[in-house]
């Protein structure tokens, strides 16, 4: 267990999921599980990864959300029903965390709604961590009423946790620098980098399954990829796991303005962080713009917020470069 001194905001959250367990560490069958939600970097992973290593048992899960719907999905191949699947990923699961809990679009939350029907079904405990309330998930008006009747389970089922401090704790500039924070922000004054010719490195496609996508270059644990090929072109986030579990060090060249990029590019890039967030993945990012500026002005993409907090980690100070 780490020894990271909590806030107040943070101790009493971390008392109430100490609730969920009794005596012996064990989680309490039955037991209203927890729903955590707030801003950014305020510590809702930080706490639930606490929680989930002090549990003293063997029958728990902890996924963050984009690797559940990837193993989700596969299961759903492999089997043929989305009940055998979810029942394949939950096993005899005492307790079930899920990080960065969301529903954005509208296949996933009925999907979504299935993998919640089968855990209140069971004597599992549930805790789930958002940067959304229950009432904001799936915020398109077109699809919203749809996924209501599951926003009314959610509540009915699990306690409403706020974890919503004054202080973003990412934007500190506290890291120790390695993993995911170890990375750069770069501000160029070109779409791109170049690329050096340091041995080992390619200029090639890299093949994700079945798709091809064109990388700047290579190495044994390296990749450097434009925004353009990787979040311009229709990719997921299974690609990124995959990706994710091939190469440790990542640099993402040509981000633009933000606002002038097209939506679905826009949400792409957000589940790419997500993805290399979650994993502690070194990112080096090649942008047009300080991170406020590349922000700016974006609407109707969920988790930007969540990824101005994440990069605000390699962000300071910026570097500028000729490209």
């Amino acid at each position: 267990m780490d020894t990271v001194e909590l806030d107040a905001d943070q101790r009493r959250v971390a008392a109430r999921l100490g609730e969920l367990l009794d005596q012996r560490g064990r989680p309490v069958k039955r037991r209203r599980g927890i729903y955590l939600h707030g801003r950014p970097g305020r510590g809702k992973t930080m706490l639930m990864n606490r929680f989930f290593d002090s549990v003293a048992s063997k029958h728990k899960r902890r996924w963050h959300f984009h690797h559940f719907f990837a193993r989700l999905h596969a299961a759903v191949h492999e089997t043929g029903s989305i009940d055998a699947a979810v029942a394949a990923l939950l096993g005899d699961a005492a307790l079930v965390c899920f990080d960065e809990f969301h529903a954005d679009d509208i296949g996933d939350a009925m999907l979504i709604a299935r993998v919640l029907d089968a855990l209140f079904a069971r004597p599992t405990v549930l805790v789930l961590t958002s940067n959304h309330p229950p009432a904001d998930l799936l915020p398109n008006p077109l699809y919203h009423d749809r996924f209501a009747p599951t926003i009314d389970r959610i509540v009915r089922h699990l306690d409403i946790v706020a974890v919503d401090g004054p202080v973003d704790y990412r934007t500190l500039g506290d890291s120790a620098g390695t993993g995911f924070a170890a990375g750069r922000y770069v501000i160029t004054a070109t779409t791109g980098v170049s690329v050096s010719s340091q041995p080992g490195r390619t200029v090639s496609d890299v093949l994700v399954g079945t798709r091809r996508i064109h990388v700047r270059a290579t190495t044994i644990d390296s990749i450097t990829v434009d925004f353009a090929a990787l979040c311009a072109t229709p990719t997921s986030a299974a690609d990124y796991l995959e990706l994710a579990h091939r190469f440790r060090r990542w640099t993402l060249t040509g981000v633009p303005r933000l606002r002038e990029a097209p939506p679905d590019a826009v949400t792409r890039l957000v589940n790419l962080i997500d993805v290399l967030y979650d994993a502690d993945l070194e990112l080096s990012v090649h942008a047009d713009a300080a991170l406020p500026e590349l922000l700016d002005g974006v609407l109707g993409v969920a988790g930007v917020a969540r990824i101005r907090s994440r990069l605000s980690e390699i962000s300071q100070p910026a570097r500028v470069a000729s490209g």
